[in-house]
């Protein structure tokens, strides 16, 4: 369906330096194909996308879409029908604020396929429905959460009728708790068999739902392969070390008069940011091992983590120049019915008590 070769991007400023954001990027995407594109920040991911449908023309390359190079006659007229087959999903949702939901989606079917206002009001029902946002029709985007305005931008880019469906971050604008809400209905997409590129930030997400994972570092496709090889069995080091991210929380503890409540904010802002459920429990347990099963050892270093691939979160307690565990078997039974593991184990510093909750 596309081929991309050798394309390029590089900004240039008015002071005379430039920027170049795409280097070298080769790659052919198959109708049905869903692909994620992850990587570090500034590696040119949504550069990338914006540059398949000319929103940000190449500097260099080509671009072939169903057998044309769509760089050789880049007119106006050419650019619009590129558009049609090739929609796209912004991060910031750009909704026509006074438009009602119905008359967003409706807008380009009658405006450039010239369908009817009959025809579109009806396929934009259907589609709405298909987002879970038809009871939603008649109101405006101001109303609307994060999460719902990004499903009525979802259904406006099916509206067209695209044979692909370019995602731009399309969840890093939503707060935490509506972030589902909008992965749901991808995978919906996803399972209909429509062509979609997806930069994202989700890494489970991006595992469950692709067929393939471009990762893109310093302006080039990285690595190209199926989920299982980028996730599992990454050739280059700089995918491993991506791909592998453990997010951490880090406290230290050296004497009796912590700030107990820095710790209690610290892990639901944690728990904020990465979407989990388990600050409470988290906090819970804390209190426990440090004011009952652990009260008397001091200095110690507190750690909650999060595995982004796996979705392991764990909290666990380090003691310097230790070579047993602080536990007591009162503690062990204690803890071990409130997590899924417990895991005591000795390191080259010490040793680690940790809670796999």
């Amino acid at each position: 369906m596309i081929t991309v070769s050798h394309l390029s991007k590089t900004y240039h400023n008015a002071d005379g330096s430039s920027l170049t954001v795409l280097k070298d990027i080769n790659c052919e995407i198959q109708r049905g194909e869903v692909i994620s594109i992850i990587g570090p920040s500034g590696t040119g991911k949504s550069t990338f996308l914006r540059a398949l449908n000319l929103l940000d023309p190449p500097t260099g390359g080509s671009i072939i879409v169903d057998g044309e190079d769509i760089l050789v006659n880049a007119n106006a007229n050419a650019i619009a029908k590129l558009r049609q087959k090739m929609g796209m999903v912004f991060q910031s949702f750009n909704l026509f604020e006074h438009m009602t939901v119905l008359e967003n989606v409706m807008y380009a079917p009658v405006k450039i396929r010239k369908e009817s206002k009959e025809q579109a009001r009806e396929e934009a029902l259907a589609l709405l429905k298909k987002v879970g946002l038809v009871e939603k029709a008649d109101v405006y985007p101001s109303s609307l959460s994060g999460g719902q305005k990004q499903r009525v931008a979802i259904a406006r880019a099916l509206a067209m009728h695209p044979e692909a469906i370019l995602f731009d971050e399309p969840t890093s604008a939503l707060d935490p708790t509506m972030v589902g809400e909008v992965l749901s209905v991808i995978r919906q997409l996803a399972k209909s068999g429509l062509t979609m590129l997806i930069v994202t930030h989700e890494m489970r997400f991006a595992r469950d739902v692709s067929t393939r994972i471009f990762f893109m570092n310093e302006g080039i496709i990285y690595e190209d392969g199926t989920p299982e090889q980028i996730f599992d069995h990454p050739v280059h080091s700089a995918t491993k070390a991506f791909v592998n991210r453990i997010q951490k929380l880090v406290f230290e503890i050296d004497s009796d008069d912590f700030d107990y409540l820095q710790i209690h904010t610290g892990i639901n802002q944690f728990c904020l940011k990465y979407n989990l459920t388990q600050g409470e429990h988290a906090y819970a347990l804390i209190k426990e091992v440090l004011f009952t099963h652990m009260l008397t050892i001091r200095p110690l270093t507190l750690r909650m983590t999060h595995a982004e691939l796996s979705g392991v979160t764990a909290v666990d307690f380090m003691v310097e120049n230790m070579d047993h565990s602080p536990l007591s078997d009162a503690a062990r039974a204690s803890l071990r019915p409130q997590v899924k593991d417990l895991i005591e184990e000795p390191t080259t510093r010490g040793f680690r008590v940790k809670l796999i909750i």
